[in-house]
């Protein structure tokens, strides 16, 4: 019996976390906090929310006395932590939040932690999911590793390398166990459409501009969701307690050929002549201290733990861009309200 505290998993990536932990240990308690802001959304998880194994708790991790309450009701003994801030345009424009939320928000997770555990840390783990953009930008040659010395751009990445760095302070200074993965940006279902491919998924089924920063030259790492989610799996069951592993797609786009291949799979779908929606490339002013190239290198998870990509990219953008079509009402939903007003703030 394991008692897990999952954080944010009503978000993205949580929500597919929370979904295997739930499905495949039906002998773990898994207990789901997330304070539901914008991206979080409870819709993610209708499938699972009648299992017997898992509960869902309301909170802001910022709340120190109700995070320590929880892991005394609850008797957690493991923390798997993705509960972040996370839009780069967002960090520039209000970059108190992404220091409250991602710095002294895991600093009250790892405090609530350490306070409950009481040195006794036989079969504990603080799990803390973090970026590879805490690395910074790469040329064309080059992968992050993990050992790479940490060179943060946005404040976004700011907020992300000072809470790594509280996690292994804790580390070293309480031994308290932990480990954190930095992962390359996701794709799949459930993505919130402020990130590029759910917005731009939208914005073609919806003939909207498609609003691409500079010429589109930057170069990011892509990775599957439901991929990450076993990756995270695994690393909090068999990876080494204090280390730190690399999860990426080895999967490199330039940010106007993936957007052609978006087009390109959301015109065939719709029935639509192939391209068509190229029209919709607007080109608009580059986001200030904007990272070049995102590379990770995952052959530390892949020879030390057998873990690697399930999905090629084309298979994975068609399931992903078939999930938006196929759940409209989903997508509605959340881009109604206040979203309306955050698009036209940022890219109109």
């Amino acid at each position: 019996m394991r008692n897990i505290l999952i954080t944010g998993g009503a978000g993205f990536i949580g929500s597919h976390v929370v979904r295997l932990f739930v499905n495949k240990y039906p002998d773990y308690n898994i207990i789901n906090l997330d304070a539901l802001t914008y991206a979080g959304n409870l819709e993610n998880l209708k499938d699972i929310e009648g299992k017997s194994n898992y509960t869902f708790i309301k909170a802001d991790i910022c709340d120190y006395k109700t995070i320590n309450s929880i892991f005394s009701k609850y008797k957690i003994d493991g923390v798997i932590h993705l509960a972040a801030e996370s839009h780069v345009d967002r960090s520039i424009k209000d970059p108190f939040s992404f220091a409250k939320t991602n710095v002294m928000g895991t600093l009250c997770l790892l405090q609530a932690a350490q306070n409950y555990w009481e040195g006794d840390f036989n079969n504990k783990l603080f799990y803390h999911i973090s970026t590879d953009e805490v690395y910074g930008s790469l040329e064309e040659e080059g992968f992050f590793t993990e050992t790479t010395s940490y060179d943060p751009h946005s404040p976004y990445s700011a907020s992300k390398a000072s809470s790594d760095h509280f996690v292994r302070a804790f580390h070293d200074t309480y031994s308290l166990p932990i480990v954190i993965s930095n992962c390359s940006n996701n794709y799949g279902a459930n993505q919130f459409p402020e990130k590029l491919i759910p917005l731009f998924i939208n914005n073609i089924c919806n003939n909207k501009p498609l609003p691409v920063y500079g010429k589109g030259e930057n170069v990011r790492d892509w990775l599957y969701v439901e991929d990450h989610a076993k990756a995270i799996e695994i690393i909090f069951h068999k990876g080494k307690l204090g280390d730190t592993y690399n999860i990426g797609g080895f999967n490199e786009w330039k940010n106007i050929d993936l957007i052609k291949i978006l087009i390109k799979t959301v015109d065939k779908l719709l029935g639509r002549k192939e391209g068509a929606s190229e029209k919709l490339i607007t080109y608009v002013k580059d986001r200030a201290g904007h990272d070049y190239r995102y590379a990770i290198d995952s052959s530390k998870l892949k020879n030390e733990l057998g873990w690697e990509p399930s999905l090629q990219f084309e298979e994975g953008i068609e399931q992903t861009v078939q999930w938006y079509l196929e759940n409209e009402e989903w997508v509605k939903n959340v881009t109604s309200g206040e979203y309306q007003k955050y698009y036209k703030e940022m890219y109109e």
